[in-house]
């Protein structure tokens, strides 16, 4: 019998419901909330939350001195990654490391907080 069961996952940034809305324009989610804590709802029923952290210091990636601590991996059809990176650099995410000409099965963004996360092909 397990402890405990994951719950939501949070994220620290300056402007929680800005970065909700991007997460939830990404994953086709509901947003709520309100004033330091707003969360998404996605489909499949999993929760994303984003807490307003005054002095927060965006992770640096790739780098060790303010490092990335974790990421997200989001899965998209691979005959999409091309529309799916489109779609992201719409909405105000950044290209950290592309595919290097499809040797790999993901690139790295970074959101408009400065965190990490993949586009990975499936």
């Amino acid at each position: 019998m397990p402890i405990a069961t994951l719950g939501v996952t949070v994220l620290d940034c300056p402007d929680p419901r800005a970065l909700a809305e991007f997460y939830a324009a990404v994953l086709g989610g509901e947003v709520g909330g309100e004033g330091e804590w707003f969360e998404v709802s996605a489909p499949e029923g999993r929760r994303l939350a984003f807490q307003e952290s005054p002095g927060f210091i965006p992770p640096q990636w790739p780098s060790t001195e303010h490092g990335q601590q974790f990421h997200l991996d989001l899965d998209v059809p691979a005959d999409r990654m091309d529309e799916a990176e489109k779609q992201v650099l719409a909405l105000g995410a950044r290209l950290a490391q592309g595919d290097d000409g499809g040797k790999r099965d993901f690139r790295v963004y970074l959101d408009p907080a400065g965190h990490p996360f993949c586009l990975c092909a499936t």
